[in-house]
């Protein structure tokens, strides 16, 4: 399924003088413009809607959650609030103070523009040409580092334990995962959302 819709999006905000941020005025626009990319209107994201926390997450789908990480001491920053698309479970290791958890893409670690183009190529792997509220990704590993297209993935893998939660998942319906990915809801501790796109770009090329 090629579905490139996000990538026009941007180069128009751009053109326009209005790119992704925490300004209300830029926010509001690009929400704007993502809904008129789905045949039904986006619900508002984190709504007191009991049916959508989850307790584990399901490969494929897309989540927010509340993470307080293990190594933060050592970690140069973190995101406190992923947003994650699951794949690949974590089996205990049998060391001390690790558990079982998961493996998936936290998109908040790279750029609005760069997760655009990595959303653009993830359409090529949903199990449906129609997103509704049974579509997922099906990915693993292999995929992502295989496919050229699919490369801006490389920041963005990262594991978390259960036992490091701090709230039940949200799971973002497929509806509105092109709104998601355009809202400024990460919540990076120890550094700037700049500086860590930054970083991630030295690691993708």
């Amino acid at each position: 399924m090629a579905a490139y819709i996000f990538e026009p999006i941007l180069t128009k905000g751009e053109k326009l003088g209005i790119l992704p941020s925490m300004e209300k005025a830029s926010s509001t626009w690009f929400r704007n413009q993502a809904r008129k990319t789905t045949t039904s209107s986006p619900q508002i994201l984190l709504k007191s809607d009991k049916t959508r926390y989850e307790s584990y997450p399901m490969l494929g789908n897309m989540y927010l959650f509340s993470y307080d990480p293990k190594t933060k001491e050592t970690l140069p920053y973190y995101d406190r609030f992923p947003l994650i698309i699951p794949f690949k479970p974590r089996v205990t290791s049998g060391k001390a103070g690790s558990g079982p958890g998961f493996y998936g893409l936290n998109l908040h670690y790279i750029s609005p523009r760069l997760r655009a183009r990595l959303m653009d190529a993830l359409y090529d792997y949903t199990t449906s040409d129609t997103l509704d509220e049974n579509t997922k990704i099906r990915i693993s590993y292999n995929i992502l580092n295989g496919v050229s297209k699919l490369k801006y993935f490389r920041p963005c893998v990262k594991q978390y334990l259960f036992s490091h939660l701090r709230s039940r998942f949200f799971r973002i319906d497929p509806t509105e995962w092109n709104m998601a990915i355009m809202l400024p809801l990460d919540r990076f501790a120890k550094a700037d959302r700049n500086d860590v796109y930054e970083e991630s770009k030295e690691r993708i090329y």
